[in-house]
């Protein structure tokens, strides 16, 4: 795949933790097993790379964590992206109150479709 996380070096990990807040989510041995990164720029929040472990999904961590975020930066705009493939994560968002306002083709095999809640 040709997608940023899957490409980013240490720096650019880095420089993105510095840039905004991470939230995660850890088990009772202390293992991270879901996390969310934004940032804030000019009243829209940005928000990327929500992830829970795949033995985990389907139990709410995903949303808590999306909440968790918008509580972080109350009063904004938030926007965000995913693979149109990804129909369980655009449920998950449009239940939320997400609604799409663009896709774009990265590629001929991958697509995003980008999310904003007002």
């Amino acid at each position: 795949m040709d997608i940023p996380p899957l490409k980013q070096t240490i720096e650019e990990v880095g420089e993105e933790f510095a840039k905004g807040t991470v939230l995660k989510v850890v088990d009772n041995s202390g293992d991270i097993i879901g996390s969310v990164r934004a940032y804030e720029e000019n009243g829209t929040v940005y928000i990327g790379k929500l992830m829970v472990h795949p033995k985990m999904q389907k139990q709410g961590i995903g949303t808590q964590l999306l909440l968790a975020m918008e509580n972080e930066f109350p009063n904004c705009r938030y926007e965000l992206f995913t693979s149109t493939k990804s129909i369980s994560n655009i449920r998950l968002y449009e239940r939320l109150g997400y609604k799409i306002f663009k896709e774009e083709a990265v590629s001929e095999e991958l697509q995003f479709v980008y999310l904003e809640k007002c």
